[in-house]
């Protein structure tokens, strides 16, 4: 069963979905009916998602097992896919890699092809795919339009 809620961001809409136990999406720009709101992973997500905006330095989520009172994440996606996701959540609050760096940090040849697995990623913020980058410091896409992209690393900025 999947469970949603709306999120009312700085930058627009934000839909939460969740298994009832960890977090499975995260997406900008859509309003969804929440079936529940007393779920306590969305109240974990709120919390977190009003520090990131209100400019606090936020720990990235975790996939697998919940630790240290972070988010617990469980994307649907390939092997590659998760392998991807996973790296990306190695990237520290304030940080970009290039898709060139990321791909040497998979063990990957193309750059193309983690670039794909990046724009599948459907946990916004908390696997922070916003933050690769393109070759030489340009901001390159984003799912969810360059302005937002543009937005949220100029949040990460001191």
């Amino acid at each position: 069963m999947v469970f949603t809620a709306t999120y009312n961001s700085p930058v627009g809409p934000i839909a939460i979905e969740s298994n009832g136990e960890a977090l499975t999406g995260l997406r900008f720009g859509e309003e969804k009916t929440p079936t529940t709101s007393s779920l306590p992973i969305f109240d974990e997500v709120r919390r977190w998602l009003d520090d990131y905006f209100a400019g606090k330095q936020t720990e990235n989520a975790v996939m697998g097992a919940k630790t240290d009172g972070r988010i617990t994440v469980q994307p649907k996606g390939t092997l590659f896919q998760q392998r991807v996701w996973q790296t990306l959540l190695t990237i520290p609050y304030g940080e970009t890699v290039s898709y060139g760096e990321l791909a040497r940090m998979v063990g990957c040849k193309s750059a193309q092809a983690v670039g794909q697995a990046v724009g599948a990623n459907h946990v916004a913020l908390l696997i922070p795919c916003h933050r690769v980058i393109a070759a030489h410091g340009k901001i390159g896409g984003y799912e969810y339009g360059i302005e937002i992209k543009k937005r949220l690393l100029n949040i990460e900025q001191p």
